[in-house]
């Protein structure tokens, strides 16, 4: 199972994201997606599950979403901090007991394993910005393994 994951759109769509995640199984937005027609177009491409960002103000999304693809646990929150995570989200964590975690907010690729958890964030996906590297990412579920792929933009 392949799930394209995406993050801090902040309101834009790039055009290559529709070709990037073609033939997904899902797709997971870890938050601040700045507009719900994004939503409406990524559903075009496969079901959609999607997080809250901090800037996302006067939009319905939840804080956390926990979703189970290809029997993995994903847990979807947009501010993490694999390292020392938030009260609320340690509460999360220990109730939901998650294979993977992917999230957002920092605008920077990251993928590793803390405590037993793959924390994976595909970096930023929104408007091209003066020298800020922009990307999507998949990520392959295959029996046991989680491999991830990050794609430029």
């Amino acid at each position: 199972m392949t799930i394209g994951i995406i993050s801090d759109t902040h309101g834009f769509l790039d055009p290559r994201v529709e070709k990037i995640l073609a033939g997904v199984d899902h797709i997971l937005h870890a938050g601040d997606i700045g507009d719900p027609m994004i939503e409406l177009e990524l559903k075009f491409i496969a079901p959609v599950t999607i997080c809250i960002g901090n800037t996302d103000l006067g939009l319905s999304y939840k804080e956390t979403e926990v979703v189970t693809l290809a029997e993995k646990k994903i847990l979807v929150h947009h501010i993490v901090n694999p390292y020392a995570p938030s009260d609320r989200l340690a509460a999360q964590l220990k109730r939901h007991q998650p294979d993977a975690v992917v999230f957002g907010h920092t605008h920077k690729k990251f993928a590793e394993t803390v405590n037993g958890i793959f924390y994976f964030n595909p970096g930023y996906g929104g408007k091209p910005k003066l020298g800020a590297e922009r990307s999507v990412a998949l990520l392959h579920l295959d029996g046991k393994e989680i491999r991830h792929e990050f794609i430029a933009l």
